[in-house]
């Protein structure tokens, strides 16, 4: 018999999403009519845009001819489109060759778990993105993760004080699922941490879009000094539609070495070549399209229409007396539930008004007593949701 790999009897139960489908699948086998309204996993709703759509159209239609057709793409992706993300996005904060296009940034989080290996010590932001947690503990890193808590109180940045030293520091903003958004002087404290320790972060910037306020830095190379100290992680998904599509980026600059002297980036291209073969080059000319200024300003677009979203469930959970947080720049709406738990609340929701949240216990133990509401939805449902919500969730 072949043993089992042991760290997977070290992860929670069931992993979140699917968790939530199963009880949203109970729900149906009882009542087969309810209509369901999904506020919870953070997947897009509204179609591709039109210069996305003709980026992806003209590439397939490329392949069908001999004079068009490509195999195999550039091992790190299309030149075009990494001088393109640095220039447009980071203005060239960053040089094209520290990026590696990938199928998202939860893929590359994942292959940046085997880069550093199970021995690596983490920390985490506490509530966080599952993926940070459990793909460590799949990587053997169990024993030496270390939470965050990042609450209210300390407007959703943790106390780097009271941190011990960590290899790896995971940090996202906008945050996944709080909504907060870390200023400039949060994370330059966050780099002088990092730098000063030895550390890496990996940053996850995938909600850097919905960033309005010119205040707020979109990516951790606004701060002097990250591109010794971090690991950006981005993608499509969020800003233009491209959670089936799958299309992402990495910058791992040059700077950042081992302690041995190796530089981080030689290795990450050795996982990236060994691992992966490259992103659909389809995807990669949809990708090209987006950053277009006619893929720009459908981004945009794109990006208010959700945010009218998150204003609309603000809106309506305020009426109710509940506190919140998040859903200015950013697509999530932190609600808070004193008392409660917050698998209960969302059991509440789910069953009396049919609307589909996320709990915040799933996301770590600060997560406790707070649901996350996402913005990712049609109009006419979000406004169907609210109006269900007043009678179950009024004081």
């Amino acid at each position: 018999m072949v043993s089992r790999n042991p760290h997977f009897a070290k992860l929670p139960a069931g992993y979140l999403f699917p968790e939530i489908a199963r009880r949203r699948r109970a729900l149906l086998e009882k009542q087969p009519a309810a209509k369901i309204i999904s506020l919870g996993i953070g997947n897009t709703t509204e179609p591709l845009t039109p210069a996305i759509t003709k980026g992806l159209v003209e590439a397939a239609a490329r392949l069908g001819a001999a004079a068009g057709y490509s195999g195999y793409g550039d091992e790190q992706g299309l030149a075009a489109l990494r001088e393109q993300i640095a220039k447009v996005l980071y203005r060239d904060r960053i040089s094209a060759d520290e990026i590696t296009i990938s199928d998202g940034a939860k893929c590359d989080i994942g292959r940046l778990q085997i880069l550093f290996g199970g021995k690596a010590t983490v920390a985490v932001q506490d509530p966080a993105y599952p993926v940070y947690v459990d793909g460590s503990i799949i990587a053997g890193a169990d024993s030496r993760l270390q939470y965050m808590p990042c609450l209210p109180k300390n407007n959703f940045f943790p106390d780097l004080s009271r941190l011990p030293r960590a290899d790896l520091i995971y940090f996202c903003s906008p945050n996944n699922p709080t909504g907060a958004v870390a200023d400039k002087a949060q994370l330059a404290e966050l780099v002088e941490f990092a730098r000063k320790n030895k550390s890496i972060i990996i940053f996850d910037a995938a909600y850097s879009e919905y960033i309005t306020d010119g205040d707020l830095p979109r990516s951790i190379y606004e701060i002097d000094g990250a591109d010794e100290a971090a690991i950006e992680v981005n993608s499509f998904s969020k800003s233009i539609g491209f959670t089936g599509v799958r299309l992402g980026w990495c910058v791992v600059p040059r700077k950042i070495k081992f302690a041995d002297g190796t530089l981080v980036w030689q290795d990450w291209t050795r996982v990236i070549t060994t691992l992966f073969n490259g992103a659909s080059n389809i995807a990669q000319h949809g990708g090209l399209a987006a950053l277009t200024p006619a893929g720009r300003r459908e981004t945009k677009t794109l990006i208010a229409y959700y945010q009218e979203n998150a204003r609309l469930i603000r809106e309506g959970l305020q009426a109710l007396g509940i506190q919140l947080y998040g859903g200015v720049n950013s697509p999530y709406i932190w609600a808070h539930f004193p008392a409660q738990k917050s698998w209960d609340v969302f059991e509440k929701i789910l069953n009396e008004a049919q609307v589909v949240t996320t709990p915040g216990a799933g996301f770590g133990p600060a997560g406790e007593s707070f649901i996350r509401f996402s913005a990712f939805g049609h109009r006419a449902d979000i406004q169907e949701a609210m109006q269900r919500l007043q009678n179950v969730l009024k004081n």
